[in-house]
């Protein structure tokens, strides 16, 4: 039998059905509704949750416990920003932090020669 009969089956007065895989998905079964296990206290609740965007208990994130409204502003701030206006504001904080050890650098160096390092070690012991 080649591939093209298998697929077929000969109904009354000659008519061919076409086989598909799926006629052998179907159930004759009589499906009855299931019970409501957990039936809501205050009727349609559900529904009005579903069409809110905000969650009614958002946990709050660990790396936010910390965070002060200052940091919390500079955060909406920069994420409002455009894309090449964050990269200058990334690049101006990167030249800062740099001048920034630069400065320290110079302020480690002038201590160790004034000796001040030297009198915290001896007023310790």
């Amino acid at each position: 039998m080649s591939n093209s009969n298998r697929n077929r089956t000969l109904l009354k007065g000659s008519m061919i059905k076409e086989d598909s895989p799926e006629d052998g998905l179907y159930s004759l079964e009589k499906l009855r509704t299931s019970p409501e296990l957990w039936p809501e206290k205050i009727p349609g609740i559900s529904n009005f949750i579903a069409m809110s965007d905000t969650p009614i208990r958002t946990p709050v994130p660990q790396w936010s416990k910390d965070l002060s409204q200052e940091d919390i502003n500079a955060m909406i701030q920069l994420s409002n920003m455009p894309f090449s206006s964050l990269i200058m504001e990334i690049k101006k904080m990167y030249d800062e932090a740099y001048q920034l050890g630069v400065s320290e650098a110079k302020e480690m160096t002038r201590g160790k020669y004034l000796g001040i390092f030297n009198n915290a070690k001896k007023k310790s012991i």
